[in-house]
């Protein structure tokens, strides 16, 4: 019988001290000098005694711009330096950071701005014109801090003072004057993420400091991170597995932490050995990219020795080991709603396609009967359902949502809408969604908001999406859209396609569009998507292309 996970002990054994200003000032006080962050491409480093010098002054400039403990910072900017003194600074000041992909505009960036009602925005100058495009949902902001180089920056607050708006540079951040800062408690809303939304809207997940920690501690845990390793990550700081699968766990444990420009497969192994990097992350198909490029004999000349990678490709597992010399991958299943119920303890050998066991002394977990609630047997599959053995150790709801809140929370438990399954042995196996979300180059994407975007064109009189399986390993989705004309009009692909490219983040829009009389639904009128899916891809369909990102193959 396989042990269940249960060696994780806290870095920090006191839930009082969850919270990241206690962290990072008793990182101070144990070694101040000490390099935290990198960022190897603007050739910056910064100390911890300066990580925390430049996020109290951040933090003291937010709050004497207007805003008042508990409010919403809302952070929209590529990976820089900026990104992690915009959360520390936020959270050392007692309000809540709402980060935002950068690729949204319209109604995507509308919903999650009127949603969080953010006071303070700390944005780019390339994003000023889709803030002023939807500006009735920035109502709330009191004042912008723009990043960027300098021409740019004053270019837009030029255009933000024209329409009325307060806002500064960054660097007036960076140089306020320190003032008083509220104590930050552990069961304090620290984060608000946004999730894919199932049948309705992305959800933003309520984040108390407790839970952030946790999220990150595990995965020190996990990677067996300590203050001598040096932990590289190269996604998006909006998105989780950069901000608290990276940078936090790199701040709980005093390593040093490098933060790349963008994720690059052809660059990231020179990355890696570049910095020295002991500890990364994969998410979705980045694993599978890096393995494409063309093996080099000094592939395994680096330092190495821990690749967090969500999903693992277990096919190239064993090769991906001896190529570039790691020691071990390990894997977790877990949402931003959860933290990381379960988990692949390191160095040890797993059943083909398992996800991991339970890290039984902090979650509770079943596999139930989705109509009913009522838990399944061994080996058959049912949907994930988890509680938090600790309180603030897991989300407290979806802002401002608290009918989905209740739904997703009922019966006491939360509801994943992801089926797996397990063996006697304890592994959990990831099986399929049943939620109606989908997921591609590694963002999640509410059907949903796709639909209700596709929709609002005056042709179009129906839109269904739907998720059909990409090209590459670890599980992802294209997006595929069927489409009932206004009745008498004709669209073309072309069309539709132009259109998403102005409604949508690029990652978003459909590869896929199939044009049909009618959408077939149930007798209560709700969409049979099952019927969508087993129709597929079909010789009908318009096809766009595979659709890369721009940094792939650089």
């Amino acid at each position: 019988m396989t042990k269940f996970y249960d060696e994780y002990d806290p870095t920090f054994p006191s839930r009082l001290d969850w919270s990241s200003p206690t962290v990072l000032r008793e990182r101070v006080r144990r070694h101040p000098e000490k390099a935290y962050l990198e960022v190897p491409w603007a050739n910056e480093s910064y100390t911890y005694a300066e990580t925390l010098d430049l996020a109290e002054r951040v933090g003291s400039g937010m709050l004497t711009a207007g805003a008042s403990a508990g409010d919403r910072v809302l952070i929209m900017i590529p990976n820089c330096s900026a990104y992690i003194f915009a959360w520390l600074g936020s959270s050392i000041a007692g309000l809540v950071e709402v980060p935002i992909n950068t690729a949204y505009r319209g109604a995507f960036l509308a919903h999650q701005v009127s949603t969080t009602t953010p006071s303070i925005a700390v944005i780019s100058p390339e994003y000023v014109e889709r803030i002023l495009d939807v500006s009735d949902s920035f109502e709330t902001v009191k004042h912008f801090f723009l990043v960027g180089n300098d021409d740019d920056i004053e270019n837009a607050l030029s255009v933000l003072h024209d329409h009325n708006k307060a806002a500064s540079r960054w660097n007036d951040l960076l140089t306020s004057e320190r003032i008083a800062l509220p104590d930050v408690m552990h069961s304090d809303l620290g984060s608000i993420f946004f999730t894919s939304g199932t049948t309705g809207l992305s959800k933003g997940v309520m984040m108390p400091h407790a839970h952030m920690y946790l999220f990150a501690d595990e995965t020190v845990s996990l990677t067996r991170l300590t203050e001598n390793d040096t932990y590289m990550s190269c996604g998006p700081l909006f998105h989780g597995n950069s901000q608290f699968l990276a940078a936090y766990p790199a701040l709980i444990a005093g390593s040093r932490y490098v933060l790349q420009e963008r994720f690059s497969a052809s660059e990231w192994i020179n990355q890696i050995r570049s910095c020295k990097a002991t500890v990364t992350n994969f998410i979705g198909v980045m694993m599978d990219f890096v393995w494409q490029q063309e093996p080099k004999p000094e592939d395994s000349d680096n330092d190495l020795r821990c690749v967090f990678a969500a999903p693992t490709a277990s096919s190239i597992l064993e090769d991906y080991k001896q190529r570039f010399g790691i020691e071990a991958f390990v894997e977790v299943f877990g949402l931003t709603e959860t933290c990381m119920p379960i988990l692949t303890p390191y160095g040890i050998d797993r059943p083909a396609g398992a996800a991991g066991l339970l890290n039984k002394e902090w979650f509770d977990i079943r596999l139930v009967n989705p109509e009913t609630d009522e838990e399944v047997e061994i080996g058959e599959v049912g949907e994930l359902v988890v509680r938090a053995n600790y309180p603030f150790t897991s989300c407290q709801g979806y802002f401002d949502m608290p009918e989905k809140t209740v739904e997703a929370f009922r019966n006491l438990w939360f509801h994943t809408g992801d089926g797996l399954k397990r063996d006697e042995d304890g592994w959990y196996y990831f099986v399929d969604r049943l939620k109606d979300a989908l997921r591609r180059r590694g963002e999640n994407i509410s059907s949903y908001e796709v639909e209700q975007a596709l929709s609002s064109h005056p042709l179009i009189g129906e839109v269904a999406a739907i998720g059909v399986p990409a090209d590459q390993e670890a599980g992802e989705d294209e997006v595929m859209v069927f489409i009932v004309p206004e009745e008498g009009a004709q669209i073309s692909p072309d069309e539709v396609w132009e259109y998403s490219q102005k409604q949508l983040p690029d990652f978003a829009i459909p590869r896929y569009i199939h044009f049909l009389q009618e959408l077939p639904k149930t007798p209560s009128e709700k969409v049979r998507k099952i019927e969508l899916r087993e129709m597929g891809v079909a010789s009908d369909t318009n096809d766009r292309g595979p659709q890369r990102r721009k940094n792939r193959e650089k």
